[in-house]
């Protein structure tokens, strides 16, 4: 688990793809009075997605994370902010760099969100 809660621990790139793959937020993980905490953000020309809450490790590739996740994009969900809140599990599949919230499915619309935190470099 040391291992697992290194790779977390500073700051990572943080996406929706909605928003951008080139110009990345920022998730910062860190230890506080109640476990790892997270708080992340991404925004361009008003839209944005915003993360806050605590993380359970599971192993380096999984944790879940318990908090708050708001997400505005202009064409979806009449441009209207979603909020969700609960425990959604983030998983790093196969080779890839990034763990990826799941589920992916927007709840405000028919539409496939890829919330990112990517593994430091």
């Amino acid at each position: 688990m040391a291992a697992a809660e290194s790779s977390l621990l500073g700051k990572h790139m943080f996406s929706l793809q909605w928003i951008s793959w080139e110009r990345f937020g920022t998730a910062t993980i860190r230890r506080g009075s109640n476990g790892l905490e997270i708080n992340a953000y991404q925004s361009l020309n008003g839209d944005f997605v915003k993360l806050d809450g605590l993380i359970e490790i599971i192993d380096r590739r999984h944790f879940y994370f318990t908090g708050n996740v708001s997400t505005r994009v202009y064409h979806i969900n009449n441009g209207q902010t979603c909020e969700r809140s609960g425990t959604f599990l983030f998983q790093a599949k196969d080779s890839r760099q990034y763990w990826r919230m799941q589920p992916i499915q927007n709840p405000c619309d028919n539409a496939a969100d890829y919330i990112d935190i990517f593994f430091k470099r």
